[in-house]
């Protein structure tokens, strides 16, 4: 009986281990992971940034953000971020091409959910015609 009240003791004390060394990972907590810009006039360029707070105790460290298509610029704090400071993610959006636009940016780091996805959302819209009197 003895035995077996230690191996639960044991195991207990494993599994509480585990759980308060993984609460220590550094945790995104943004402002906004979806921006809607509306409609936009085509061939105008529009940014937003995205801020986020480090709500854990690691630092956290972006390694890629990477947009899931070409007509999107990413821009992102490169250094860690510390726990309770602030970072941005800044995204550029080429309004080329008259329709609506849904895109994702995929965020890969250190953090306890390593992988996030943030989004960008609009209209693009044709710029009225510039009559020629």
């Amino acid at each position: 009986m003895k035995k077996i009240l230690l191996i639960c003791a044991v195991v207990l004390g494993f599994a509480f281990n585990a759980s308060a060394q993984t609460d220590t990972k550094a945790e995104f907590k943004f402002n906004e992971e979806k921006h809607d810009f509306g409609k936009i006039p085509q061939g105008t360029p529009v940014t937003t940034v995205f801020e986020f707070t480090n709500v854990g105790a690691e630092p956290l460290i972006l390694t890629e953000v990477k947009p899931t298509c070409g007509c999107t610029i990413a821009d992102y704090t490169k250094t860690p971020v510390v726990k309770g400071a602030k970072g941005t993610i800044k995204i550029t959006y080429n309004a080329a091409v008259v329709s609506a636009f849904n895109k994702t940016i995929v965020v890969t780091s250190n953090a306890k959910t390593p992988t996030k996805y943030l989004n960008i959302v609009g209209e693009v819209v044709a710029k009225p015609a510039v009559s020629s009197k």
